[in-house]
């Protein structure tokens, strides 16, 4: 069956960027033809080591999805005290979906009027463009389930730099505030270059990524 992997690119020290240029972060993206559209809006109260796909909001975003100003809960549920923190135990997220759109043009408009600052946000892409040949050598397969979330957190959260979800926390951890992470089953193991180039144009260039699998 094989296991996914969630891939993180955040700069060397937690910040967030202005809601202008988080924006710009977000189209670029698309606009390289590094994810395909529809995009999705969320915010409120999100956790950032939340597996993409598997329980989180921005998945239930993704896959349900559901109408515009929806309050999406994790599928975890109110974790046991003493439980492990996320990624290896239960991540507790709560958000209202505030916008989708297929244009990119519909993205700025729509982070103009979210709580940015005030609230986690998150930018979701229905998924990766395997048109774009750097995308498709580094992957290997199409496969539509490889969604993209651009992260804009009120307050910093640690995000382990490697990370098993089936073992039990272990190893250093980074902080992150504004952040790409996208998920994956089949590819090289390591962060997408070309994800990495457009990121870097807003992020800067001196980089730090991680992985989270299970």
């Amino acid at each position: 069956m094989g296991m996914w992997v969630d891939t993180f690119i955040a700069p060397p020290s937690p910040s967030l960027l202005s809601r202008v240029e988080f924006a710009r972060l977000v189209v670029d993206l698309g606009r390289e033809r590094l994810v395909r559209t529809p995009w999705m809006l969320l915010a409120g109260t999100l956790c950032v080591n939340a597996g993409l796909g598997w329980g989180s909001v921005v998945g239930r975003a993704r896959f349900e999805p559901p109408a515009i100003g929806t309050e999406l809960r994790s599928e975890d549920g109110v974790p046991d005290p003493g439980s492990e923190p996320p990624p290896w135990g239960a991540s507790v997220e709560r958000a209202l979906l505030l916008a989708r759109g297929e244009s990119l043009d519909g993205l700025a408009p729509a982070l103009r009027q979210a709580p940015y600052g005030r609230q986690d946000l998150a930018v979701v892409f229905h998924c990766l463009d395997f048109t774009h040949p750097a995308i498709l050598d580094h992957y290997w397969y199409e496969d539509e389930r490889t969604m993209l979330a651009c992260y804009a957190l009120a307050t910093p959260q640690d995000r382990p730099l490697e990370a098993n979800t089936c073992g039990r926390p272990a190893g250093p951890v980074h902080p992150v505030q504004t952040c790409v992470v996208n998920t994956w089953k089949h590819g090289d193991g390591s962060a997408c270059p070309a994800i990495e180039m457009v990121t870097a144009r807003h992020l800067g260039p001196a980089l730090v990524t991680g992985v989270t699998w299970g």
